[in-house]
This record gives C-alpha cells, structure tokens and sequence, in this order.
C-alpha cells in the first residue's frame, strides 16, 4: 500500500458472502494495451487492495496477456467470466448458443489457469424475450448451473443494461449477483432505484459498472451525451441524453457517488494505465471535500429535487449528526417492510436465523445507526442544513421520520 493510502473498504457481495473490494476493475480497455502494461496494472491493482476483476474479453491473446497477469495470484483475487460472451471472426459478438458459449468458458479457464471462476454472468442481457431464451430449458442459465454443479463456478450472475429487465432477473432468484450501469447519468432513469432496492431485499450483489457513463462524465466538454447502454435505460435503443455540466467531474466524484448509492457492492472503473488505476485509487484518501459531487448534480438531477442524494453538503451539523449517513440508513429502512425489520430484531437481536429479506437490515442497518455518534434524536431543529441542502431536502422532517422508525417504532 502506497505513503499515506487509506485501506481499501470491503464489502459482501450479497447472498455469496464473499468480500469484495468497493473499488474492482473493469478490464475491457486495458486488454487492448500491451502486455507490460496490463501486468503493471494488474499487480498494482491487487497490492492496493482491489481483489474484484471483470473479465469480459473472449479475444485469445487478450485472454493470454491477462492471463499471465493473474499467474501466482490466483487465490488473492475474485475472477468473473461472461457466459454468452465470444469471438467471432475476430470481432466480439454475443451468442445464446450453449455449446459455443461452453467452448468459449472452458477456453477461458485454460488461458487463465484456472479451475473455476467465482462468479459468471449470462452475459448483456437486455430484453424479455432474451431473458426467456436465457432461462428456456438447455438454455444459457442450465448450462451455468450445470457449471457451477461442477465445480467451475462458484456464483451465478447477470448482467445488463435494460432496468426492467434486470429487476425480472434479480425477483426470479435464478441470481447471485447483478452488474448493472449505475453512474450520476443514470440517476433519474426510471427504475433505477426499485431495482437496486430489489437488490438489496432479494440479497443480490450489486456490481456497478460504467461508473463513468462510459468516460463521458470525465469529458472537459461541458455538454457531454451519454449512449441509453451507459445509463441503464429501459428503451435500449434511441438518441443520446444530453446533459449540460457546471464543473468538470473527476473519477473520485464519480466514484463517492456510485459507492453512497443503496446496495452497491462493488464499481468496477475501466482503467488502462497506471495514471487511470491511480485516479480511481485516489478514492480511498481523498478528503470529504474532494469526494463531494453536489456541485455537478444540477445537471442529472431530472427527478432528485427534494431527495436526499447523501452527498453530506449539508454539513457541517452543530450536533455533529453525520446526516447523508443517517438518511441513508432510513431509505434502506423505509424501503423494507420496518415492521417485520423491527419483529425480527427484538426476537433475534444479534441476527441469528435471520430471515434471508431482513439479513441486511438485522445485521447492520439498526447496529450502523445506534452506532453514530450523533443519533436523529439530537437534532435541535436548527434549520442550518436545510439551507444548505442543494437537493431541497426538509432534512428536519426526515429526522423525525428516522427518530419514529430506529427509536420509537411503528405506532
């Protein structure tokens, strides 16, 4: 770990249990450089912590090159893989054929010398009629199960960029884990926030990709266009949105959004050099002030006017109340059922038996909230925060609603 580095934050990839990185790596763009490159950024990459690597690429030499990155370190790292995902005429392209799609993953495992992967995807899925294909019998989802019935892997996952879809996917509980586009771009796309909430009821790992809508929020222009793919829009096809920028973003703006969203855990930027893999590193020691992306949100905020966004630029608080924490903690609550939250808590305080909607919230969300400094209940009603709010939040009235539901309980 680099002078003066923070140490990297873990987080449960959902229902697998496994412990993932907040900040992964996206590999497309760097299985295109040469070879010393991508064992630069490799290695640095996991002596900085980052444990977590998409692996989409079905070219053979790409496979090779990053193959050899990985060659003693295999046990350091999770490895995912794309089902469906291939190489045709030297072109990438996406199959639904199981056979070809076998070949193409057992490849895979040769070039990486692996045995298994921790986690595959059906691979960029982004209509129903697809999604019935997928899960027909014999179908791309048997083959997985089969796989991971084998032993060569551990986790099912999905991924795409159709929101209604992906929500289908994670209530069906064909799937462990969801890679979906989740950026400041995507922010009022309809259903967005139901499907990360799904996420987090059905206990599904949520891997954000294209946490820079596909680099275009980096772009200096201020009028930047993202593509409908880069945001997670229902309507896949379509003319780009335009948004128009007050500042320039940098990566770790970008970045401290995805990662104060509900149920994210894990980004996965793509980085193609040493200076790119430093940006998104500079995440872990980087001050409040250098995290903090209120002043570009007027520019995505389409459906955000009075929603906390838990950017904090409220702060600071004269009773100390960390409050983007303590509004996020309520979301979460809000969103689940807090009467059965409550039930199962004071029955099973320390969260055994725990039922499978309720894990997150009886094993963090009340324990995360009385363990503030500063609880809602201490809220004097200044008023300093809601003039400082950019979002026209009436943060007063959303302490007394955290107050109601972590202290007093439903009436």
């Amino acid at each position: 770990m680099e002078r003066g580095a923070k140490p990297m934050e873990y987080r449960k990839l959902g229902r697998t249990g496994l412990d993932v990185s907040a900040i992964g790596l996206g590999t497309e763009y760097l299985m295109e450089q040469p070879q010393d490159t991508v064992l630069a950024v490799v290695h640095k990459a996991i002596a900085q912590g980052i444990n977590y690597f998409d692996l989409v690429g079905p070219d053979p030499a790409s496979r090779d090159t990053m193959g050899a990155a990985f060659a003693g370190r295999r046990e350091q790292v999770l490895l995912t893989a794309h089902l469906g995902c291939i190489e045709r005429g030297g072109q990438y392209a996406v199959t639904r054929d199981p056979q070809v799609s076998e070949d193409f993953f057992l490849d895979y495992l040769r070039r990486y010398s692996t045995d298994y992967v921790d986690v595959l995807f059906l691979h960029n899925n982004n209509s129903r009629e697809d999604w019935e294909r997928l899960t027909e019998p014999r179908g791309l989802l048997d083959l997985a199960r089969r796989l991971q019935q084998e032993g060569k892997a551990h986790f099912i996952g999905l991924s795409g960029h159709n929101a209604a879809v992906a929500l289908q996917a994670v209530e069906s509980g064909y799937i462990d884990v969801l890679m979906f586009p989740v950026s400041l771009a995507s922010h009022a796309v309809p259903g967005r926030g139901g499907l990360q909430d799904a996420c987090v009821a059905h206990n599904v790992g949520l891997v954000a990709m294209k946490p820079y809508a596909g680099g275009n929020l980096l772009r200096k222009e201020h009028i930047i266009y993202a593509e409908p793919y880069q945001m997670g829009r229902t309507q896949m096809r379509g003319a780009p949105t335009r948004f128009e920028k007050a500042v320039t973003l940098t990566p770790v703006q970008c970045l401290s959004y995805v990662l104060s969203q509900v149920g994210i855990s894990t980004t996965v930027p793509g980085c193609k050099n040493l200076n790119e893999l430093a940006e998104a590193l500079a995440y872990r020691h980087a001050s409040e002030e250098e995290k903090d992306f209120s002043a570009a949100f007027p520019a995505f905020k389409d459906s955000t006017s009075g929603q906390c966004v838990y950017c904090n630029h409220c702060l600071p608080c004269p009773l100390e109340i960390d409050i983007g924490k303590t509004l996020s903690l309520l979301d979460e609550a809000q969103r689940q059922s807090t009467n059965a939250l409550r039930a199962d808590y004071e029955a099973d305080p320390v969260g055994h038996g725990a039922r499978p909607l309720s894990r997150r919230s009886l094993t963090e969300l009340w324990a995360d909230y009385d363990g503030l400094p500063a609880n809602a209940a201490d809220c004097v009603e200044c008023g300093d925060c809601v003039e400082r709010c950019p979002f026209e939040v009436d943060v007063i009235a959303m302490m007394r609603e955290a107050v109601q539901v972590f202290e007093v309980g439903p009436a």
